[in-house]
């Protein structure tokens, strides 16, 4: 029997890939990479950086509350642009929706990304889990 616990959700993407949108280990729980992508039918949600920025924020907390955790409790992100020069309205969306202190530790890149503009993807780390 597997340690592992896989999480879905159906208030965010499931998306398309060969993945399990998020899985519980312990007292992590790993999220996949999650854009701006509307839960039930994929299509694209926002047309700037900050609205799909938001939306695929929205992706990845569901993923973390469905296996029990909060915002709160996301300790690192990876944060990749489809173009770097979005950096700045990127950053300012994200400070937004991470509002609390001490927010997650973050790496950002640019990237080529099909169709988006904003992907994410977070580690955090919920004690409770691991009882």
């Amino acid at each position: 029997m597997s340690r592992l616990r896989p999480i879905v959700s159906e208030r965010a993407s499931r998306g398309t890939g060969g993945y399990t949108p998020a899985l519980v280990a312990g007292d992590y729980v790993f999220v996949s990479g999650q854009g701006p992508l509307d839960p039930q039918t994929l299509a694209v949600r926002g047309t700037t950086v900050a609205e799909q920025t938001r939306h695929t924020l929205e992706n990845v907390v569901a993923l973390v509350a469905a296996a029990g955790g909060r915002a709160e409790d996301i300790v690192r992100c990876n944060c990749y642009l489809a173009s770097i020069e979005s950096f700045d309205e990127f950053t300012a969306a994200y400070e937004d929706f991470f509002s609390h202190q001490p927010r997650p530790t973050r790496t950002t890149i640019g990237c080529e990304l099909a169709g988006i503009l904003v992907e994410i993807d977070c580690i955090a780390y919920v004690p409770q889990l691991g009882d």
